[in-house]
């Protein structure tokens, strides 16, 4: 009755308001929308909460957490989406369970209001300053399943983004609540010009701090605008050592078959779909390398071992389609599986299924195609790839229970084959030809085009959304050649989910001055380049087959100071900024 009458209430109306502003703002702003010029309008509603009830801690915490309801309700709505179709849970349980991980995964909302109120409190002074110095602790250290931040809604605009290089999203999401708290003053001007006509003449003291404040509020533009603009020209001005021919195939494979369908059938189409999609881009226009997303063949392994025959996830057709695509087109071939093992602790006479480890893998496989390396995801999603207690398992039949992988390597791609088929006056292999041919049957078939195998190159292998965690991917060794992100946002439908998952990864081409491929199931697979623009601005549409593809480019490899330093200038900027505030107050007590 309480909640009843409060947004009933002129107070609660204002409230509602100013939630839906900063939603709806930041949802303006972020992709697909794209009007960048909204964001820096989104905080307003913050501001006025905080000013309205500065000091009142708890309803500083409560409207923390309208923030993050309405927030997720406008921008996240595809989590309740996932929620039902995910998770199977009916919408009288998906509510709840929607606005339960709203409040607990928005923490940065409330803890904002109460660290900007109580440095209001206490330094009553550099307003634009405890802004930003609120919002980058806030989204420091709350937590988050989907890391999102002000400043990849920042990033939309190229310049700005250019950033990055230095300071990641953090140093976006700071810039634009110092700047948005200036705009925020200047929200009546009638106030402005009584300020300026009528009070700064007879104050010299006030009128020389209001000179310093708009005097560093325009330094801090020029640095930002300005580091963003030599850094674009810089970058787009190197001339990358290679190019790279990469086609994504797009198969909108199924994920489950709750609604009846009959998965061995499914999964025949799938396959046929996928062998078709290859050979009508490459037949005559040969690639450098062939990328597959996650969950691209869902349920398999083409690792042939011990443990993966006895769970019998490892399918000698799955095998043998892939190594008929490489050989057949002399490519490269990057897809996604499950994989298996067993501690070496746990190696005993027989296999125990408790002592298994199952893996979201990815790998490639050569021109003449031989499964070379993989690599295992090692951020996993909590909910969707494991639990964080055992008895959650029960909850939903969907979530996976994975182990994370254990390295953090590069994948060596090869030289591809550049004559035509050799074996084309035998027979060019399709589907259907692995009913009656194992693996090796393949490659004996295709021994005529087989190569010499020599490493070109390298690329960094990203599974899903360990694409945004800025401070995971920076962990990896070497330097790639570019950046492929494998994943599957098919879960969400047909939502701007799929978007917002790359406008969140999209800073780790520039973190690392690299291109990236983004190779999705069934939606929103695209090419970023080193500048962080989406190239023609090219998306594949969602729920559907589609193929795409670009020449990427290879640049000279360079320790960016992001990658050498990681968040290091936002650690130091809220190191020097909080001893400020601390001197200040005691100074000033």
């Amino acid at each position: 009755m309480k909640l009843a009458r409060f947004l009933i209430s002129r107070e609660g109306f204002i409230s509602v308001f100013c939630y839906t502003l900063t939603a709806v703002f930041s949802f303006l702003s972020f992709s697909p929308i794209n009007l960048p010029f909204f964001v820096w309008f989104a905080p307003f509603g913050l501001f006025i909460i905080e000013k309205s009830n500065r000091g009142e801690w708890k309803k500083l915490i409560y409207h923390g957490f309208g923030f993050a309801i309405l927030f997720y309700l406008v921008s996240f709505h595809w989590i309740y989406h996932m929620t039902t179709v995910f998770g199977g849970f009916e919408w009288y349980l998906a509510v709840p369970i929607f606005i339960g991980s709203a409040i607990l995964l928005n923490f940065k909302f409330p803890v904002y209001l109460l660290l900007f109120s109580f440095l209001a409190t206490r330094v009553r002074r550099f307003f634009p300053l405890i802004a930003s110095f609120a919002i980058l602790f806030a989204e420091f250290f709350t937590p988050q399943v989907f890391p999102w931040y002000f400043g990849n809604v920042v990033a939309e605009n190229h310049i700005l983004a250019q950033n990055a290089e230095y300071t990641s999203a953090y140093g976006l999401s700071a810039f634009l609540f110092f700047v948005s708290y200036f705009l925020f003053y200047l929200r009546k001007p009638k106030q402005i010009q009584k300020l300026l006509q009528k009070y700064l003449p007879r104050h010299k003291k006030t009128t020389k701090r209001v000179l310093v404040g708009v005097l560093v509020f325009f330094l801090v533009l020029v640095v930002f605008f300005g580091n963003g603009y030599y850094l674009f020209q810089k970058w787009e001005k190197v001339k990358p050592i290679a190019e790279r021919d990469v086609l994504i195939i797009q198969p909108n494979a199924p994920l489950e078959f709750r609604d009846g369908r009959n998965p061995a059938e499914e999964i025949r189409n799938l396959m046929t779909r996928i062998d078709r999609m290859v050979e009508k881009e490459l037949k005559d226009k040969p690639a450098d390398l062939v990328v597959l997303p996650e969950s691209g063949v869902p349920f398999f392994t083409t690792h042939d071992s011990e443990v993966t025959r006895a769970i019998r996830i490892y399918w000698h057709q799955f095998e043998s389609l892939m190594a008929i695509i490489s050989l057949r087109h002399g490519t490269n071939l990057f897809f996604n599986e499950l994989d298996a093992d067993i501690p070496a602790e746990k190696l005993s006479g027989r296999i125990i299924r408790n002592d298994i480890r199952t893996y979201n893998s990815s790998v490639v496989m050569n021109p003449n195609g031989e499964r070379k390396n993989s690599y295992q995801k090692v951020f996993l999603l909590i909910f969707g790839e494991y639990m964080p207690f055992e008895w959650m398992y029960a909850l939903s039949g969907q979530t996976g229970q994975f182990a994370p992988g254990a390295k953090l390597d590069l994948i060596p791609y090869y030289e591809v084959r550049k004559t035509p088929n050799l074996a084309a006056v035998q027979k060019d292999l399709h589907w259907e030809d692995t009913f009656v041919m194992s693996p090796n049957s393949v490659r004996d078939h295709y021994k005529g085009n087989r190569i010499e195998e020599k490493v070109i190159g390298s690329f960094l292998p990203l599974i899903c959304y360990e694409v945004i965690i800025s401070e995971f991917v920076r962990k990896f060794n070497g330097d790639p050649d570019f950046i492929v992100n494998v994943t599957n946002d098919k879960w969400y439908g047909n939502s701007v989910e799929s978007f917002q998952h790359h406008t969140l990864g999209r800073l780790r081409s520039i973190e690392f001055r690299k291109w990236m491929v983004r190779s999705t199931n069934s939606g929103t697979s695209v090419f970023t380049d080193h500048l962080g623009r989406n190239i023609d601005n090219e998306f594949t549409p969602i729920e559907s087959t589609a193929t795409i593809r670009k020449k990427v480019s290879v640049i000279p490899g360079e320790m960016t100071f992001y990658r050498l330093y990681g968040n290091l200038l936002s650690y130091l900027y809220m190191g020097i900024v909080g001893i400020v505030f601390l001197i200040y107050v005691k100074k000033n007590s």
